[in-house]
């Protein structure tokens, strides 16, 4: 799927939204995407998940990770798409680990997937818990990020559609500045 699919479908789905949103990372925009209307839609989840496994596939991935909530989804489509596992990762009192059972053994090949990068906080938190195991990252896929690429995460990392989307501190958004209250739709609660 090219980028400029990945995006009417954003628009299409009624995903991608304008006003004054506060975002997980803490930081306001003028633009949201609600990925979950997106990732609602099985043969789009499906589109974009074929593409993050074709960049990896000679990866020789063992396990695909996610974080809850959206790379839930992600994780178990493209670990289908790779014939292996996808399962997640979730926040116990802010820190992110694994549950239900989940885990990862010392050297086993790890792709990690999000679906919208801000600031990559969820990705690093990632990285983290899977270098604290020992495991090996072989590479990173996310479906939107908004800093048009400026993230570097150390490792390959394929990003389906990438857009300088921007962003502001409260104390500095325009927004807030004229008084414009925030939009409903917007943190995730993180």
């Amino acid at each position: 799927m090219n980028s400029e699919n990945i995006i009417q479908n954003f628009r299409k789905t009624g995903a991608l939204l304008d006003g004054h949103f506060l975002l997980t990372s803490g930081r306001h925009s003028d633009k949201y995407f609600e990925k979950f209307l997106l990732l609602s839609q099985p043969k789009i989840v499906e589109e974009l998940c074929d593409s993050i496994a074709r960049f990896f596939m000679d990866e020789n991935v063992d396990i695909v990770v996610g974080a809850a909530t959206g790379g839930i989804v992600l994780a178990y489509e493209v670990g289908k798409k790779l014939d292996t596992s996808g399962i997640f990762s979730e926040r116990v009192d802010g820190i992110m680990t694994f549950k239900r059972g989940f885990s990862l053994s010392k050297g086993q090949r790890v792709l990690l997937v999000d679906d919208v990068v801000t600031t990559g906080g969820s990705v690093f938190e990632l990285i983290k818990l899977v270098k604290t195991l020992e495991a090996e990252i072989v590479g990173i896929g996310i479906v939107f990020d908004r800093t048009g690429g400026e993230i570097d995460f150390g490792f390959p990392t394929c990003s389906l559609y990438s857009e300088v989307i921007e962003s502001w501190e409260p104390i500095d958004c325009p927004q807030c500045k004229q008084g414009t209250p925030l939009t409903q739709r917007g943190r995730t609660g993180k």
